[in-house]
């Protein structure tokens, strides 16, 4: 059997085929660029035979050249066994350290900026729905007029929900009130300093011990009494008897002419 040997150059791997044929026939083969083909075909195709081999058996081995990474960055590689850090300078940013941080420090600005906003608007959607609506604003203000109470007597209104005592005060009452022995009263207060119109009078109709709601004009004071637990309230106010801990609540109010705006 003839067998067709063709040597050729390649950039990476290089082939050899070694057959039965003599060493110099192969390289006049290598040498010339003649391509060696059976007997058969030679006579048949009309072109010159090449190399014709003395057996049938051939064998042939393959040898193809290391692959070598190309390293651009470092002649090492930084891995187990080695305590060597590779060099990324040609990886980095040309600009300098100061321009990176001022970047930095302006996009974490602007993020929080961003961010603050935000918060600041879910904050206060969410305390608008929590507010009171314009009805409830209307019915925290109570307004009355004074002119229509007569001296010494006392009148009930409803605020919020609870009642006020507007207790139009004579001079003698006035006068009571401001008499009294501070030191001799459970929640000491003077008359002063509960009132802004000496002849005004307004207080939260309830009873400062469990809630109850005191009658008018009674009680060994003149002023209020709780008749649940005994409780005993004199014209300022304030507890003179009984088991209240404190003195009645003083609303928050205006007094313009003949106006009153509690609340």
């Amino acid at each position: 059997m003839t067998v067709a040997v063709k040597f050729a150059g390649a950039a990476v791997s290089t082939t050899r085929f070694t057959t039965n044929v003599s060493r110099a026939a192969a390289r006049a083969v290598a040498s010339s660029g003649v391509v060696a083909v059976p007997k058969g075909e030679a006579a048949n195709s009309g072109k010159p035979s090449g190399i014709t081999a003395a057996s049938s058996q051939t064998s042939f081995t393959t040898m193809t050249a290391p692959y070598v990474q190309q390293r651009f960055m470092s002649g090492f590689a930084a891995g187990p066994g080695t305590n060597k850090v590779p060099s990324f300078a040609d990886y980095t940013k040309e600009r300098s350290n100061d321009s990176s941080r001022a970047f930095t420090y302006f996009m974490l600005g602007a993020s929080g900026a961003v961010l603050t906003t935000a918060a600041q608007s879910t904050v206060h959607g969410f305390l608008t729905n929590l507010s009171a609506s314009a009805d409830v604003l209307a019915m925290a203000t109570t307004e009355m007029d004074l002119s229509t109470i007569p001296v010494g007597k006392t009148v009930t209104i409803k605020w919020r929900g609870k009642p006020v005592f507007v207790k139009h005060r004579t001079q003698e009452e006035i006068d009571d009130a401001n008499g009294v022995n501070l030191k001799s009263l459970p929640d000491p207060q003077d008359d002063a300093s509960r009132v802004q119109m000496p002849e005004w009078m307004i207080v939260v109709g309830i009873c400062t011990h469990l809630g109850c709601v005191p009658t008018t004009d009674s009680g060994d004071y003149g002023g209020w009494y709780c008749p649940c637990h005994g409780s005993h309230y004199d014209v300022s106010g304030r507890i003179r008897k009984g088991p209240a801990p404190l003195n009645m609540e003083i609303p928050e109010y205006v007094i313009e002419g003949d106006k009153l705006t509690i609340g």
